[in-house]
């Protein structure tokens, strides 16, 4: 019996004009040998309705009134050569990510289903369990939904006025800034184009990460340039410690060395820095960038958290992270000295020498919060108590 037929009338559209779009509607809802009979006025309907029908798998018969009918295309098999051999790259939701995802789904969308052939990329990072943690979806709609213009967020024309040595010591720790967050733009830098892209939401949210990054370089910058022309003194140990984080190549290692170690130091800079603040910028500043750093940190905890569950060993390698990174330092000098003496005059306040020594105090307190809040995120790590102590001890003196 000869399935009934379907007519579709295009008018005055042609194939070179989208008119496969209503033939290829047309025959979407028939089943396998459903006819669609076409119509229309394109003088050259003719010559394209059969070219296209072979190159999708159909046929078309010649129709009964070739007066009024271009030819009656008949649904094959396949509704597209093209999709034989197709497979879905998994389901587009993270709930279902796979745990070792092909090559060949690379740089496909996760969910879409992916023609057979193509390039088959290779991402090292490319196990669930070396980059996810189960937060990301969220924290990377927090992160987006968290982003602050510069230009609207931070009292740029608010009217104040410092003492020359009190500015001077804004604008060397505002250069300090500057310097620690250049490197941890660069840290994610060198992970997102390895991390396998059916993880997309991890990869969404270390760009947002280094798009955070690159915003606080760019507002401290100002805030450093805002009453003269240069920028603070930037020491060779400073540097050494940032390096010893750029070119660290294990993913987990580099996370927890500047998200859970360095950015959670620096959380506590900023909030000391919100609090001492001479003037409303630089107080707008850091409070704006330490929310963008507290969600860092709880993303490279999360990751390590996931990561200590399915690997035993990981509490060794962030061990003997830190011990490696301890030696390589062993002979810099830490902190720079004119950053630790800029954090005493923008906490003292004032010249005066009982102020002075208040503001020394300060940040003597302010390093011994650092230090708490290491061994506070080390435990939770996994590690005892006194290996926590013994551990944050060995963190770089450049807070970094």
């Amino acid at each position: 019996m000869t399935a009934p037929t379907v007519t579709v009338d295009l008018e005055g559209l042609g194939f070179a004009d989208g008119a496969h779009l209503l033939v290829q509607r047309a025959l979407a809802g028939l089943p396998s040998g459903g006819r669609v009979a076409v119509t229309g006025r394109d003088p050259a309907l003719r010559v394209h309705l059969p070219a296209w029908a072979r190159s999708e798998g159909h046929r078309v018969e010649s129709p009964e009134d070739p007066q009024t009918c271009a030819g009656v295309v008949v649904r094959g098999d396949a509704v597209d050569a093209r999709w034989f051999g197709a497979e879905r790259a998994g389901s587009a939701q993270p709930v279902d990510l796979r745990d070792h995802p092909p090559a060949s789904w690379g740089l496909g969308v996760r969910g879409a289903l992916l023609e057979a052939g193509g390039p088959e990329p290779r991402f090292d990072l490319d196990e669930r369990d070396l980059v996810w943690a189960d937060l990301a979806p969220r924290l990377y709609a927090q992160a987006a939904a968290k982003q602050w213009d510069p230009e609207t967020a931070v009292p740029w024309a608010d009217e104040f006025t410092l003492p020359t040595d009190v500015e001077a010591a804004v604008v060397q720790v505002m250069t300090y800034l500057v310097e620690n967050e250049q490197a941890a733009l660069i840290v994610p830098a060198r992970f997102v184009g390895r991390i396998h892209p059916h993880f997309r939401e991890v990869v969404q949210l270390l760009a947002v990460q280094m798009a955070d990054e690159a915003r606080h370089m760019s507002v401290f910058a100002r805030r450093a340039l805002l009453r003269g022309d240069d920028l603070g003194t930037s020491s060779a140990g400073g540097r050494s410690s940032l390096f010893t984080l750029v070119t660290e190549s294990d993913f987990a290692l580099a996370s927890f060395l500047l998200s859970v170690l360095g950015e959670g130091t620096f959380v506590d800079l900023l909030a000391f820095l919100e609090r001492t603040a001479p003037d409303p910028v630089t107080r707008r500043i850091c409070r704006l960038a330490g929310q963008d750093e507290r969600r860092h940190v709880v993303f490279g905890m999360a990751h390590l958290a996931h990561q200590s569950t399915m690997d035993p060993r990981l509490k060794d390698r962030l061990r003997a992270a830190i011990h490696r990174r301890h030696e390589a330092l062993a002979d810099t000098a830490g902190l720079n000295k004119d950053v630790f003496d800029a954090l005493v005059v923008l906490a003292a306040g004032s010249w005066s020498p009982a102020d002075i020594a208040a503001g020394h105090r300060r940040v003597q307190e302010l390093q011994y919060e650092m230090d708490q809040g290491r061994q506070r995120r080390l435990t939770r790590l996994g590690f005892h108590d006194d290996e926590a102590a013994a551990l944050s001890a060995l963190h770089t003196k450049n807070f970094m």
